[in-house]
């Protein structure tokens, strides 16, 4: 196939800094290069990329794309360890989602006690000055 990084970022709608950081971390291999030292990909690199670039859209980390993709290289393989990296994310989704519900609750509360007068009696303020006037615990989302 031969194409260039860009064609490739084309192709897959992956920025280039973004494929050259999945080589340098062995996501993609570092493909053979021309004479003048460019990249070459094939119709594999097209398809592992797509395949990163997809699990990254649904949130799962570099690590666990990683195993993924080391289990699609044994097809013959059971794919419980497939189910068990699914199954952690989507534990962890449903933790952010979660502190999201929760997050979303404290900031309405916040402005439905506000009367909208002036800053220095406001009570988005004097909430965000003073995390004990929260109505819920609530820590970093994601």
């Amino acid at each position: 196939m031969g194409l260039s990084i860009g064609d490739l970022s084309r192709r897959v709608d992956v920025k280039v800094p973004t494929i050259r950081y999945y080589e340098q971390i062995g996501l993609l291999p570092s493909p053979p290069r021309t004479e003048g030292r460019q990249r070459r990909y094939g119709t594999e690199d097209v398809s592992r990329l797509s395949f990163i670039r997809h699990a990254r859209d649904l949130g799962f980390e570099v690590d666990a794309i990683r195993e993924l993709l080391s289990l699609s290289a044994r097809p013959e393989q059971p794919c419980e360890p497939a189910d068990q990296i699914v199954l952690r994310h989507l534990g962890n989704v449903e933790r952010r989602i979660a502190q999201l519900k929760l997050l979303r609750s404290e900031l309405r509360h916040m402005l439905d006690d506000c009367s909208h007068g002036q800053v220095g009696e406001c009570r988005i303020i004097q909430v965000l000055a003073d995390h004990d006037q929260c109505r819920h615990e609530h820590g970093k989302v994601g």
